[in-house]
């Protein structure tokens, strides 16, 4: 199993940066692909990006591409999404996901989830 804690979130105005830092516990974190959604009031929880084992392949919902960046360091056991250019409409709580799958699934729907983070909010303003 692996726990996952985020942290970064905040307000930040729009045209703002925020760098969200999600930490697993474990020792084989390398073997999980791992993800951010988020979740807005009166919404579904939606996909925002993904990443495999390595780090190599990286994949982005289309309100978000070209914004955010998604990366891992799996010597510190961390993912981290760097948000740029912020938007009202990205306020939401992140979560950080993980899928242990044997196969290395890219996490890109709520199915191919295994853990969650407790989720932290980010608001940007207007």
């Amino acid at each position: 199993q692996v726990q996952l804690v985020e942290s970064g979130g905040g307000l930040v105005q729009a045209g703002g940066s925020l760098r969200l830092s999600c930490a697993a516990s474990g020792r084989t974190f390398s073997r999980y692909t791992m993800g951010w959604f988020r979740q807005a009031p009166g919404k579904e929880r939606a996909f925002v990006a993904a990443i495999s084992w390595s780090g190599g392949a990286t994949y982005y919902a289309d309100s978000v591409k070209g914004r955010f960046t998604i990366s891992r360091d799996n010597a510190k056991n961390t993912m981290y999404l760097q948000m740029n250019s912020l938007k009202p409409e990205d306020t939401a709580v992140y979560y950080c996901a993980a899928s242990g799958n044997p196969t290395g699934i890219i996490i890109t729907t709520l199915a191919n989830v295994d853990y969650w983070g407790q989720g932290t909010q980010v608001t940007v303003s207007s």
